[in-house]
C-alpha cells in the first residue's frame, strides 16, 4: 500500500509542477524571445523533484502544449510552437532536465554538484536554443551567432543567474514538506 502511496505522490508533483511551469510560462515581458518566468519553474522543478521527476514534469509540460494547450509563453500551444524560433528553448529545458539528472545521479546530490548541472543545462538549453532561433530566421552563421547571442541569450544570463538562485532557496525551503520514500527528492 505504501508503495501505491509513493507512486501517487510522485505523479502529483510530477503534475503540480507542470502546471507550475504553463503558469509561469504566462508570467511573461514580451520580446523576440520573451522573458518569463518558465525557467524559475523549470528550475525549481529539478531542484526541488529531482531529475528524474523533474524532467517528467517538464516532458509533461511539452506534452500538454504539443497537443494545443495554450500553456507556452503569450498563452500560445501546438506544435509549430515547439518548432518556431523559440522552441529550441523548450526542447533545451528537456536536455537540461537530462544532464541534471544524470550529473546528481553519477556525481550527488551536493549542493556544489546541483548547482554545476542547472549551470551546464542551461549552457546547452541556450546553445540549442540559439541554434533553432538561427535556423528559423535564416541567419548565416558567420554573420548572425553574434547578433543572435546579443538577443537570445546575452540579456537573460543575470536574470536566469537569480531565477537559479531563487529555485535553489525554495527548494530549501520545501525540502522539508515534499518528501518520497526512498526517494532524494
Amino acid at each position: 500500500m505504501a508503495k501505491n502511496t509513493d507512486k501517487i505522490k510522485r505523479m502529483t508533483y510530477t503534475a503540480l509542477f507542470a502546471v507550475v511551469i504553463a503558469i509561469c510560462s504566462w508570467i511573461a515581458v514580451p520580446a523576440t524571445v520573451p522573458f518569463t518566468l518558465q525557467s524559475f519553474a523549470v528550475f525549481a522543478a529539478l531542484t526541488i523533484l529531482g531529475g528524474k521527476y523533474g524532467l517528467f514534469a517538464i516532458v509533461l509540460y511539452i506534452v500538454l502544449g504539443a497537443v494545443g494547450l495554450p500553456v507556452f509563453s503569450n498563452f500560445t500551444g501546438g506544435i509549430g510552437v515547439l518548432f518556431g524560433p523559440t522552441g529550441g528553448y523548450i526542447f533545451g529545458f528537456v536536455a537540461m532536465a537530462i544532464l541534471y539528472w544524470l550529473i546528481t545521479h553519477f556525481f550527488g546530490e551536493r549542493l556544489f554538484v546541483r548547482v554545476a548541472a542547472i549551470a551546464l543545462g542551461l549552457v546547452v538549453c541556450y546553445a540549442l536554443g540559439t541554434v533553432q532561433f538561427m535556423t528559423v530566421y535564416s541567419m548565416p552563421k558567420e554573420q548572425g551567432l553574434w547578433s543572435a547571442f546579443s538577443m537570445c541569450v546575452l540579456p537573460f544570463i543575470v536574470p536566469d543567474i537569480i531565477k537559479i538562485a531563487l529555485a535553489f532557496a525554495a527548494a530549501g525551503r520545501l525540502s522539508r514538506y515534499i518528501k518520497l520514500k526512498g526517494e532524494n527528492i
